[in-house]
């Protein structure tokens, strides 16, 4: 809220995956709550299925069902095209944020790091790499 403001920006884009959209909804609240406008984009835009890209049915996360894939160039044009000053990533994949990054021309930060098995906090491995995250120093031992 303070980096936007000292930039004098009034228009705020979010990129969000759909696992965090209630986190995503939270974060339009403070920044519209600080007087901002606020646009938001989910990761699922286009509505592209998976089988699409080659995945098969039982590689999904719920076989049987559709998936859509995740599409963070479209994210990226979207917010652009609707006028965002300032970007904000929520929770993209490794490796989504950097497609994001390579498309967009707008200035984007990044809030959180999607990382479901640290529950979104990437830093903990190496808050405890002394302990019992010592195996990612030396994976072979």
């Amino acid at each position: 809220v303070d980096f936007a403001r000292r930039l004098g920006l009034r228009r705020l884009g979010i990129a969000f995956c759909v696992g965090l959209r209630r986190e995503a909804g939270a974060l339009v609240d403070v920044l519209e709550g600080n007087g901002f406008e606020v646009v938001s984009v989910c990761c699922k835009l286009g509505g592209i299925a998976k089988e699409e890209f080659g995945v098969e049915d039982g590689e999904k996360i719920n076989p049987g069902t559709y998936e859509g894939a995740c599409n963070p160039a479209a994210q990226a044009m979207a917010l652009e095209k609707e006028g965002s000053e300032l970007n904000v990533l929520l929770g993209l994949c490794v490796g989504h944020d950097t497609i994001f990054f390579a498309t967009t021309r707008v200035p984007t930060t990044v809030l959180a790091t999607k990382d479901r098995v640290t529950g979104h906090c990437p830093m903990q491995p190496l808050y405890l790499a002394d302990s019992y995250y010592g195996r990612i120093k030396n994976p072979q031992e």
